[in-house]
């Protein structure tokens, strides 16, 4: 019999660079003009996928939805004038949890810290609301205190698809499944109730949404992207900040946490998709396909950007940018120049290390390239010294860079109401139970992402009375279901008790036919096919994340990524009874064989 595969898939999987058309010139004849990007067109209240985006001759000047407050512009210049260079100094670093007490957050003056997959509270995996809530609480008072103008540090967290790092919280799709809805107020919905969800654990700063226009499927993080069409990530970027931040045009809202477009610029680019490797994309391809998710974020009024791991190099070309982490062009030309962009640039996670010359604890390039908070998950009072020290011989400028930085963090911090919020679990939603689980909303993503390829002979749906065998590695799997950054970094490590809110692939089968009508085993094994009308084979890949997913010279053909999934299919394919095959993956793969 035939068989029938649904999958998450990527949203307009054919469509390519001829996306981005040529229109007439945004210059004048004879003279040049920066192009221009604002608010896009809207649709049924949201931001509108275009059928052709222009190309533009340079970077454009994005402007923000966000205006300026001259008011709020002179209180940053009064706390910048009275901290000190070691205070200014901790506010640009950023320690990880794990690493720093509340007690050291006030003696190093810090200003922001973060939890990337894999930590939480005392180390402890099923940590409750109220834990995460404790300690915000401890950093807060304690940042309060380690600094002249009493300025409270923020917290930021890889909220990838939910905040997906808090046990109980509800998940949603990947971003890979959102871009195959093609759906940019899905989008908003998904994000404000992200945001709703980081405020019930205390967090102020989510590291989302990921913008990479993915070139080559090979790379580990294709699942972070939306899509491969610019123009569908130019459309949900906008969406996606306006969920996260709300709609404030002073600011950050109420409902709101600090966004962040990453990461900057080119990281679906990298040559056979190496994850943290070289981009060789010509400026006009960068402007023009890399750049488009950045115009749409950037215009809703992101105000923070990350910077990429990645390397952006073309000798053929002249483009000799290298890390993106220590490029004056792209970060200080680029991005706070010709884009106009006023917020806060951040690193990755120990991303300075990987500028020549630069260490983990040490970047003066790095700071003078543009970078106001570094990321500096262990090392950071090495990095606190190190920089003190290079202020102090002249390698990194106090008033135009070390001020700058400091000024732009400020600007942030007092756009997100931060100075004038009371401690983390005395705000809306702190502790919220139903801003953390969202199911229903969860539901219509999962549904809106869902791609059909085939139904040979109509099998599905399948009537309400269907007696089915369910088979497959992934049917009774919430660990392969979510994927990477799911309590863990890679996703991995964690069984269906991590998830207690989730329902696998299987338990919604026995919900909707009933617990005797369905049957499962995984292998397929000393089963009868015949006795049923209909299987189910779930498959799929595991959980991965960043360079671990990378498949390098692999194949993309998944019967040779995944031989037990085809092995599973052999056995009950043809015995009897007809085969619907659910797929589950970060990419796009082969799958003709199964």
């Amino acid at each position: 019999m035939g068989r029938i595969h649904l999958r998450p898939a990527r949203g307009a999987l054919l469509l390519a660079l001829a996306a981005v058309v040529a229109v007439p010139s945004t210059g004048i004849a004879g003279k040049s003009k920066q192009p221009q990007a604002g608010k896009p067109r809207m649709e049924h209240g949201c931001a509108r996928i275009e059928d052709k985006l222009s190309t533009y001759a340079d970077w454009p000047r994005v402007h923000s939805r966000i205006k300026d407050d001259h008011k709020l512009e002179a209180r940053v210049q009064r706390m910048v004038d009275s901290m000190s260079l070691e205070e200014k100094v901790g506010q640009m670093t950023q320690p990880e949890i794990s690493t720093i007490t509340p007690a050291q957050v006030e003696e190093f003056h810090i200003g922001s810290v973060l939890n990337g997959g894999g930590a939480w509270p005392q180390g402890n995996k099923h940590a409750a609301p109220g834990d995460w809530l404790a300690l915000a609480d401890a950093y807060w008072a304690a940042s309060k205190r380690g600094n002249a103008a009493g300025v409270p540090a923020i917290w930021g967290i890889d909220a990838v698809h939910g905040n997906s790092n808090i046990f109980g919280a509800t998940l949603f799709p990947h971003n890979i499944g959102l871009g195959a809805a093609h759906d940019p107020c899905l989008i908003r919905d998904v994000q404000a109730a992200t945001a709703e969800q980081v405020r019930a654990t205390g967090q102020d700063w989510a590291f989302a949404p990921t913008l990479a226009v993915v070139r080559d499927d090979r790379w580990g993080r294709t699942y972070e992207g939306f899509s491969e069409d610019p123009r569908i990530t130019r459309a949900y970027g906008y969406e996606a900040i306006r969920g996260l931040q709300g709609h404030s045009r002073h600011g950050i809202g109420s409902d709101g946490v600090i966004g962040t477009a990453k990461h900057f610029i080119g990281d679906g680019g990298t040559d056979g998709g190496k994850d943290q490797g070289v981009n060789s994309s010509s400026e006009a391809q960068m402007i023009n396909l890399h750049g488009q998710g950045y115009y749409g974020a950037l215009a809703a009024g992101s105000q923070s950007v990350m910077v990429s791991f990645n390397s952006w190099t073309n000798e053929e070309l002249g483009i000799a940018e290298g890390k993106l982490h220590g490029s004056g062009k792209a970060l200080n030309g680029i991005l706070k120049g010709k884009m106009g962009f006023d917020g806060l640039v951040v690193s990755d996670w120990n991303g300075i290390g990987q500028v020549p010359g630069c260490t983990n604890s040490s970047c003066p390039q790095a700071i003078n390239a543009g970078i106001d908070i570094v990321m500096v998950p262990q090392d950071w009072q090495a990095f606190i010294r190190n920089t003190l020290e290079q202020v102090r011989s002249g390698q990194i400028d106090e008033k135009t860079r070390i001020d700058d930085a400091v000024t732009r963090i400020l600007r942030v911090k007092l756009r997100s109401g931060l100075m004038d919020e009371p401690k983390p679990s005395a705000r809306e939603h702190a502790g919220s139970q139903a801003a953390l689980q969202q199911p229903e909303l969860a539901r219509r993503a999962v549904r809106k992402s869902m791609v059909l390829l085939k139904n040979q002979d109509r099998l599905l749906p399948l009537p309400q009375s269907s007696k089915v065998l369910v088979v497959g590695k992934s049917a009774d799997s919430l660990q392969n279901q979510t994927g990477g950054w799911s309590l863990t970094w890679q996703g991995t490590g964690n069984t269906n008790a991590d998830f207690p809110n989730g329902t696998t692939i299987l338990a919604g089968l026995k919900q909707a036919l009933g617990e005797s009508d369905v049957t499962f085993s995984e292998t397929g094994e000393g089963v009868d096919p015949s006795q049923y009308d209909a299987v189910i084979a779930v498959i799929g890949e595991t959980p991965y994340a960043e360079g671990n997913g990378d498949l390098g010279k692999r194949s993309l053909e998944h019967a040779r990524l995944q031989p037990q999934d085809l092995a599973v299919l052999d056995r009950v394919s043809g015995k009897g009874a007809p085969v619907a095959t659910v797929f589950v993956a970060g990419r796009p793969l082969y799958v003709n064989k199964e």
